[in-house]
């Protein structure tokens, strides 16, 4: 026999794993041949792959070639096998060849992909669950279970693609996966390239038509409506007749925030952002927004919550800032968390506490959980080789050093990591380093420290993580991160710096050291509480009744998921650890990254200033939210979010709602007689709501969003479909079915005020103070659908919620945050500072006066560049210059030294 096959031919797959399964049974030899050779002659076609049988006959159907090595292998036919093979066939390869170009061809990503397969993913799922056996027919590993496999592997590689909420189907791709001949077999068809391997092959493909309206629109399908069973709709009419009866009682509100026992305890921690810099919108989304919209959802769930963050403020990073600023450390931990609270508080962020970690309570608890780990031997001592710059007289901590990262080769990688590969550095791993205050190269020297033992903690790890993980809503990424880590073995850690400004290390011989905000900045959380409240321990040391959600970007897991919960573990002090570890990947500013030095990218104090409402960046960071894959912030892209999801869509149906009850019945919500149409479409609401609830319960928020906007568009179809307008003006019949279809509907805009309320407060709000939406009904979203405007509610002054964003208001923002503010904020900076700073220099100034020149000198270089890169205006630039040259001139005396004749053109 011989076995034709192709590199990047996706029906390769099944049939070398299938192969692999037979192997030693017959001679087979497999033969690779370019996808436009003709293998079977009689075919007008290029037809990949080909089984020659010894007979000289050929078989050229994926599913048959497969077929003929399990019956070579003695397996026995079933129905229920040739009913997957039948499905695979029917539904499930359309859907897959649609999620596929759009993948590859188009490069769409995220729930455009996912979007035509989810349905089929979904139904293997169901059938895996509901059979509870391990495979698609059975016990064992079937024909079936090969095919599906093959089919679906290209994309789900990629965990992105891979819903987590699937366990069955993960687990079934999964075993899969890890088999020899079905390594071997995607190891030779797609060649560690992934999906892109396909592309050849489906740039050949006709375009998927049939699959691009479902994909784009999420329309619901006539099917669906038709598979709701009589006892869900029976369950949905109860529901809505029981009406604002069914809301339970509000939670009394608690002043400080309290545990209490018997109730579900949510604490929620986003990571703390370093004081000495502006966040961009990655970093929002990332850490703050993510965790501000489940704090609000868990509110509404009237679970008993406590959200906190704060400003991480010792460090590199902030000694590095208040020297090119010219302040104190303290100084500027004042000035930028200020910064930071402000952009929040304009992002309707809905901290209970929003503290810092310069605390006398940070250094109390951190000593502690030091003097615990040491007094336990998790910490030792050790010699470690440090650079240290001559010039400045002093050891560079890792943020003072740049330099050629040595695993990819970046030339501005720090000194703890690299922002291109993300590896982490030691300092003195790095090619070419430069010392960041005086662009010197340093030395290396030997500097006694202290160390976490984490080889020793690494069972203790292993112990936890093992009754942690399975059944959390730790995201993909965050699971792999810790994963690999532990696979390659813990490393003992560094955990104290030479600097002055950080937490104290309590130990006779390291007074001039600190500690590292690799040690302490995770337990800055604990600290911010305990400034909150005196009883911080019932949140802190009470995994018990606590249930913890922390959120980060990824480069973040390391010290949540690894570096905190060692150290929690070796102090032996019952610590609460996290529950669920919900990680983002990064967000891209257009078709690259963001930069506050080269003016690339929208920063959280240049948002307020665009004239876009702060929910309407909410709403579009919340549906861009990089969840599985990094995603990007498009100019573009928000405008026809905004104009088509919320305007057209959002907008338009809860305006026409209420606009329908002001117009047509005097404001007043009329009488509703439901009719088994709209009893149908109370119960599709409800399923969506309950899908709401689903996603948001494991964290998946930029899902869940789409069930919001899914409800309105049922909304929209409904009043499109039944024409209130029109009936008003006919018959009593028709004004009495105008009065329902405008009454449930305009409940329907009350629910989606309740479910946006996470998403969009500020909308929320205007939204139910427009209906006038009764108290308990705000403040508590079920997971049923009652009425909660009956007949007879009085609704307010209804007008439009949002408003259209225009190409050339698009544009010039897109030109203006693409580089273009940088000269705005260069001629701010000249405005300000009109002549440079002046230091009374002689021939014996001091170290700190010369200090404050050189930053002097180097920041006004930087301007000087920054002007010249911008191509700005000549005399800007000559004007600029002249400040730098005298800058260098009093630097020149100040060192005592001669000062040179500048060296200028000679006229000819």
């Amino acid at each position: 026999m011989r076995l034709f096959v192709s590199e990047g031919a996706p029906g390769s797959l099944p049939v070398l794993a299938a192969a692999g399964r037979a192997q030693g049974r017959e001679e087979l030899l497999i033969s690779t041949v370019g996808p436009e050779e003709c293998v079977v002659p009689f075919l007008t076609r290029p037809k990949v792959p080909v089984l020659q049988l010894d007979s000289g006959n050929y078989l050229f159907s994926t599913s048959a070639i497969c077929r003929y090595f399990f019956l070579l292998s003695g397996w026995e036919q079933d129905d229920l096998t040739n009913q997957w093979l039948e499905w695979e066939a029917t539904e499930l390869q359309p859907a897959l060849s649609a999620a596929l170009y759009y993948l590859v061809v188009q490069g769409k990503k995220g729930e455009d992909v996912l979007g035509p397969i989810r349905r089929a993913l979904t139904y293997i799922d169901h059938n895996l669950s509901r059979r509870s056996c391990p495979f698609l027919a059975g016990e064992t590993e079937s024909l079936a279970d090969i095919v599906l496999w093959g089919a679906l592997y290209p994309l789900l590689q990629d965990p992105a693609y891979l819903p987590e909420e699937l366990g069955a189907l993960h687990s079934w791709f999964q075993t899969l996966s890890s088999q020899e001949p079905c390594q071997r077999a995607a190891e030779m068809v797609l060649k560690q390239q992934g999906v892109l391997a396909l592309r050849p092959y489906l740039q050949k493909q006709p375009h998927p038509s049939s699959f691009e309206g479902r994909a784009v629109s999420n329309e619901p399908e006539e099917e669906e409506l038709a598979t709701l069973s009589e006892e869900e709709i029976a369950m949905a009419v109860s529901a809505w007749e029981q009406g604002l009866g069914s809301i339970p009682p509000l939670r009394p509100q608690q002043n400080p925030v309290l545990p209490v026992a018997g109730e579900r305890n949510v604490l929620i921690t986003s990571a703390l952002p370093y004081v000495n810099n502006v966040p961009h919108l990655g970093n929002i989304i990332g850490c703050v927004l993510s965790a501000d919209v489940f704090a609000r959802y868990s509110r509404l769930r009237q679970w008993n919550t406590l959200y906190l963050c704060g400003t991480d403020e010792y460090g590199t990073a902030t000694e590095t800032k208040a020297m090119e600023e010219g302040l104190t450390p303290q100084e500027i931990c004042d000035k930028y968390h200020a910064i930071h609270a402000n952009i929040y508080r304009w992002f309707n962020i809905s901290f209970d506490i929003f503290g810092r970690t310069t605390t006398p309570q940070q250094t109390k608890i951190t000593q502690d959980i030091f003097q615990r780990l040491l007094t336990r031997g998790f910490v030792f001592q050790d010699t470690m080789e440090q650079l240290r710059c001559e010039h400045c007289a002093r050891f560079l901590a890792d943020r003072f050093v740049e330099g050629v990262c040595p695993f990819c080769g970046y030339e501005e990688a720090r000194g703890d990591q690299c922002d291109k590969c993300g590896k982490l550095i030691n300092a003195i791993e790095l090619k070419k380093p430069q010392c960041k205050v005086c662009r010197s190269c340093p030395v290396v020297k030997s500097s006694q420290h202290l160390f976490l033992d984490l080889p020793k903690l690494e069972k203790r790890l292993e112990e936890w993580l093992g009754k942690t993980l399975p059944g959390s809503d730790w995201t993909p990424n965050a699971r792999f991160i810790i994963r690999s880590w532990l696979r390659d073995g813990l490393k003992p850690r560094c955990i104290t710096r030479d600097l002055k400004w950080g937490t104290p290390v309590p130990l006779e011989g390291f007074e001039d050291k600190v500690f590292y905000v690799w040690f302490d900045a995770t337990i800055g959380y604990v600290s911010i509480t305990a400034n909150y409240t005196d009883q911080w321990e019932r949140w802190w040391k009470n995994p018990e009744q606590v249930n913890l959600y922390q959120f980060m970007a990824k480069d973040n897991v390391p010290f949540h998921g690894l570096v905190f919960p060692c150290s929690a573990l070796g102090a032996e002090d019952n610590y609460t650890l996290v529950s669920h570890l919900i990680a983002t990947e990064y967000l891209n500013y257009e078709d690259g990254k963001f930069s506050k030095s080269r003016g690339v990218g929208v920063f959280g104090d240049m948002a307020q200033d665009t004239g876009i409402p702060a929910d309407i960046w909410r709403f579009y960071l919340l549906s861009i939210r990089p969840e599985g894959q990094d995603s990007a912030f498009s100019w573009t892209d928000m405008l026809l979010k905004n104009n088509s999801e919320l305007l057209n869509n959002l907008g338009n149906f809860i305006n026409r709602a209420g606009m329908f009850v002001s117009k047509f019945f005097g404001g007043c919500v009329p009488e509703m007689v439901l009719t088994s149409d709209d009893q149908r479409l109370l119960a599709h609401v409800t399923l969506e709501l309950q899908h709401y609830h689903q996603l948001l319960e494991k964290v998946r928020i930029r899902e869940a969003l789409r069930s919001i906007l899914t409800i309105s568009r049922h909304g929209n179809q409904y009043i499109q479909v039944n024409e209130p307008w029109k009936r008003i003006k006919g018959s009593e019949a028709d004004r009495q079915r105008a009065g329902t279809v405008t009454g449930l509907a305009v409940n329907i805009a009350a629910l989606l005020s309740v479910m946006l309320q996470p998403y969009m407060p500020t909308v929320s709000a205007t939204i139910q103070a427009q209906l006038q939406l009764p108290a308990p009904a705000c403040s508590v979203l079920l997971t049923s659908f009652p009425c909660t405007l009956p007949a007879g509610h009085q609704i307010g002054t209804v007008s439009p919620l949002f408003q259209k964003l225009e190409n050339d208001q698009i544009e010039s923002l897109r030109q203006r945050f693409g580089g273009g503010q940088l000269e705005e904020s260069l001629e701010l900076k000249a405005k300000a500072t009109p002549t440079p700073v002046v230091v009374e220099a002689t021939a014996t100034a001091g170290p700190q006066q010369i200090q404050v020149l050189m930053d002097e000198v180097t920041k006004q270089g930087n301007i000087v560049r920054e002007l010249k890169a911008q191509k700005a205006d000549k005399n800007q630039v000559a004007a600029e210059v002249a400040k730098l040259l005298d800058l260098k001139k009093q630097l020149a005396l100040a060192e005592g030294k001669p000062l040179e004749t500048p060296k200028g053109k000679k006229k000819k």
